[in-house]
């Protein structure tokens, strides 16, 4: 018996991809579960409309941009270049401060302010917006401890982008579409291979006149049109029963999903290839494509309130991408201008994998 449990450790002990999962993934579990898992807003890029600029809003604002919650980004010069900037992507708020702003609280006692905060990711905006109004209650109360103050009274209004009524479904729709692209389209191929190895079969297939090449792509050809088919069953459900808007071109987010799909069933066909057995393989999608698309995407949890370390690691996530694009496409229903970077990057990670998955193809068995 302790020479068969002896035999059985060198078995596991040689084949070291099965040791890094044993080993290596809990470890990166801890890590990404501890650093990605928060709630808290940390430098929020936000813009300020100063339609005043007095002593006292320049005050708020310094009050408001000396907290480490939010980042300026940008002062506003009209109402028109609101929609543009948060089109763009980047501004998550903006604090707009209304003519004689000063001067209202001086003879009338009562001064606005408006919020408007980009509500694609309600609980990011909910927050955003608890922190502003906690911040311009904390100047009021500090003005009424003042020795013979005037009591002030800021009415704080706050619109929400794209997202009125803050229905989480608009978050979690195109991060469950991206997350289930993803994770199937890359399961499906990552097996592809590994079992035509187990069956007996790679070995008829090597023999014939196909190049690598030609294998890659006929393996990938037929995924495509199954997940295409996934793609709209889903986009179908999230309409008619979530009432998930597209408010932009179904065209271009039918061809932004094709070319995130096509990508997805090359990586798995990359897994495919350097995998021996259709259980590794399952393991290393699974595992290895799960959990970072889910926490490092910013589906969930957003990524610039993650450590550096994981915005930088979240940048070689193509989900993260993906999401950007199907976000400005079903709820800000914006053109291709505003999101060809990041298809961009999209593309030259399909190349990529492509490209790798021929070049670690074994044209002879081992």
């Amino acid at each position: 018996m302790w020479a068969f449990i002896k035999k059985e450790f060198f078995h596991i002990f040689r084949d070291y991809r099965t040791m890094v999962i044993l080993f290596g993934m809990p470890v990166v579990q801890v890590l990404l579960f501890g650093f990605a898992i928060t709630n808290d807003i940390n430098n929020a890029h936000i813009a300020i409309l100063d339609h005043s600029k007095d002593v006292v809003t320049r005050e708020i604002t310094r009050k408001i941009l000396s907290s480490h919650y939010f980042l300026l980004d940008r002062y506003l010069k009209s109402n028109n270049e609101i929609k543009p900037a948060f089109k763009k992507g980047a501004i998550k708020e903006v604090v707009i401060f209304e003519s004689d702003f000063a001067k209202k609280l001086e003879t009338e006692n009562m001064a606005r302010i408006q919020l408007i905060l980009d509500a694609t990711e309600p609980n990011t905006a909910n927050i955003l917006n608890a922190y502003t109004t906690g911040i311009v209650n904390s100047y009021m109360l500090t003005q009424l401890q003042q020795e013979s103050a005037i009591p002030l009274n800021i009415g704080i209004e706050t619109t929400m982008l794209y997202n009125p009524e803050l229905k989480s479904v608009y978050m979690f729709v195109p991060g469950v579409i991206t997350v289930l692209l993803m994770l199937v389209s890359a399961m499906m191929t990552s097996i592809s291979i590994t079992r035509e190895k187990e069956l007996g079969t790679m070995e008829a297939i090597l023999v014939s006149p196909l190049r690598p090449s030609h294998i890659i792509i006929g393996k990938v050809a037929p995924y495509v049109l199954l997940s295409f088919i996934n793609l709209l069953s889903i986009l179908l459900l999230a309409f008619f029963v979530f009432g998930m808007p597209v408010k932009g071109s179904l065209v271009l987010l039918l061809a932004e999903s094709l070319l995130f799909i096509i990508m997805a069933l090359a990586m798995g066909i990359l897994i495919s290839t350097v995998s021996h057995s259709q259980q590794q393989a399952m393991l290393l999608s699974m595992f290895g494509l799960m959990l970072p698309t889910i926490l490092l995407s910013g589906f969930i949890f957003p990524v610039e309130n993650m450590p550096l370390v994981l915005q930088y690691l979240s940048d070689i996530m193509p989900s993260k991408w993906f999401i950007i694009i199907i976000k400005n496409i079903m709820l800000k229903g914006v053109g291709f201008s505003y999101f060809w970077k990041e298809t961009l990057i999209i593309f030259l990670m399909t190349l990529f994998f492509i490209g790798m998955s021929i070049k670690k193809f074994k044209i002879r068995l081992e």
